[in-house]
């Protein structure tokens, strides 16, 4: 049975970044209607079932019971069955459940962190990121109805990978243990305490390191971004040291505001080579914009830029294939 998995995060797009810049808010009916989109334009092309994400919002069921309002031909609906708690950790559950019952690709609605998290779980299943989050780098603002038909084509395929780019990923080691990871950037930052999570305030940054970056990106991939392009193919990551004295560059760190930031040092990060950092005083390590790991004094932090991060569906290209293998033919 053809099949796709949906995981929509209900608290997308609403963290403390929403007070301090213009981002666009993509309220949660809005994501049941998108989900709508993508569950038709999937049968459409084929699909059998969508295995749905449970959530605070209840969008898997919201989804099933307005299309079958609006009498509408739809594909089997199903919600997985777990005890949520309304965290990330519903995201890294579900994206597991999904793997290990086979459905052939992912869709995720949510900013960075959502992918982040489902990237957590997803070792060789195709993902596909919708933009309705905060920091939108690694997702893409997408037509649901686009979405659909190029997860649904990416599931059909004998080839999925022929479709999708292999992402890297930034992998952080405190003290030698492995502990987190991120798909576009970690940011090294003052603040002791994870507090909102979301960080924001672009004074307490000291360090940046991504996988990839360019300035047409809103986030701190940005800053770097300003200065040096990495793009996502490029077989390396970058890094920047920030301070007063250094090379002035204006980033858009939030939306609509462009944020003058001081460059110390930057260095190119060859695949499996380590930044190393060690914090001399209490610090918080974000990943992908949100505030994770905790560094004390004298603890040393080592990232690593690899290539074994999720497979990422090119909707252009899954789409010109499926037209190429006749999906689109009665």
């Amino acid at each position: 049975m053809a099949s796709i998995g949906i995981i929509a995060n209900p608290q997308s797009g609403k963290d403390i970044r929403r007070l301090v810049s213009y981002a666009t808010t993509i309220d949660n009916n809005e994501k049941v209607n998108i989900c709508k989109r993508i569950v038709l334009a999937a049968y459409g092309i084929g699909i059998e079932k969508a295995v749905f994400m449970p959530d605070t919002f209840t969008m898997g069921y919201s989804v099933q019971y307005q299309l079958e309002d609006d009498k509408m031909p739809c594909c089997e609906i199903e919600v997985l069955d777990f005890n949520f708690e309304a965290t990330m950790a519903d995201t890294v559950q579900a994206a597991a459940m999904m793997e290990e019952l086979g459905v052939g690709c992912v869709v995720v609605l949510g900013g960075d962190g959502t992918s982040r998290a489902a990237a957590k779980s997803l070792k060789k299943t195709p993902m596909l990121s919708i933009s309705t989050g905060t920091n939108n780098v690694y997702p893409a603002m997408m037509e649901g109805t686009v979405a659909g038909m190029a997860a649904a084509a990416t599931a059909m395929m004998e080839d999925p990978y022929s479709v999708c780019i292999h992402d890297k990923r930034i992998q952080v080691f405190v003290n030698g243990e492995y502990r987190d990871m991120a798909l576009i950037d970690a940011v090294i930052s003052d603040d002791e305490f994870a507090g909102a999570k979301a960080i924001w305030d672009p004074v307490k940054m000291k360090h940046i390191i991504v996988s990839r970056c360019h300035p047409a990106s809103i986030g701190f991939s940005a800053v770097p971004g300003a200065y040096r392009i990495v793009e996502d193919a490029d077989p390396f990551g970058y890094a920047v040291a920030l301070g007063e004295g250094g090379t002035l560059v204006r980033a858009p760190i939030a939306a609509g505001i462009l944020t003058p930031m001081s460059i110390l040092h930057s260095c190119e990060l060859p695949l499996g080579e380590a930044y190393t950092v060690i914090a001399d005083r209490p610090c918080m390590i974000a990943l992908d914009g949100e505030r994770e790991v905790k560094l004390f004094a004298g603890d040393r932090a080592d990232f690593i830029v690899s290539d074994d991060g999720p497979w990422r569906v090119l909707p252009r290209a899954a789409l010109s294939r499926a037209q190429q293998l006749g999906m689109f033919r009665d």
